[in-house]
């Protein structure tokens, strides 16, 4: 092993060293290695290593491509995007969701589910309708088009995330869902730190 390879395992805190100056693993840190690694490694198209941050962001952000992409051919496959679908299939899950619930659910502004809401109706898929309980109340279901393009799966961004998170443990899942919030949050936070 060469000397800067042993100065990098110290440094990571992959190994320890023993009065005898003899390297032997520390487990509890090796993870910290692998980490260091995969940042350091470079990006696919010989760009210098983006760092933590930058090179978690490249994820997202491909991420996301991923989801436009993927609600594009939706809306020629389906006749809705993935954002469309999304609220089909929780008003098919939650009948006689009002639209700030809804909203709530989704978490966004009630404004920003406003356009969404019009085009699914325009296309015959969601119906308004008043409250009974409550005359300046409405609540969403959806109609019988709407039921039937809730009930495809095939082709749809649920299934693709679905085959992801089917093929990883459920504490990786946990981890990913905890990442994923905390990053919504401070998204969303109005602190400009």
């Amino acid at each position: 092993m060469r000397r800067c390879d042993l100065k990098v395992l110290l440094l990571a805190g992959a190994c320890r060293p023993t009065p005898h100056c003899i390297l032997l693993p520390d487990l509890n840190n090796l993870w910290r290695l692998k980490r260091i690694k995969q940042v350091a490694e470079p990006t696919t198209d010989g760009v210098a290593p983006l760092g933590e941050v930058l090179a978690f962001m490249r994820l997202l952000w491909a991420v996301t491509h991923g989801l436009e992409s993927k609600s594009k051919r939706m809306l020629t496959e389906l006749g809705v995007t993935g954002p469309q679908r999304l609220v089909l299939r929780i008003v098919g899950q939650n009948p006689n969701l009002a639209p700030g619930e809804l909203a709530r659910v989704l978490h966004v502004h009630p404004s920003s589910l406003t356009g969404v809401l019009h085009r699914l109706e325009q296309a015959k898929l969601l119906q308004r309708d008043r409250d009974p309980k409550d005359g300046r109340r409405s609540t969403l279901t959806l109609s019988p088009i709407g039921r039937q393009i809730n009930s495809r799966r095939a082709g749809t961004v649920e299934s693709a995330v679905q085959r992801a998170m089917e093929a990883l443990p459920s504490a990786t899942l946990r981890s990913a869902e905890e990442v994923l919030k905390r990053i919504a949050l401070e998204l969303g936070s109005s602190d400009a730190r």
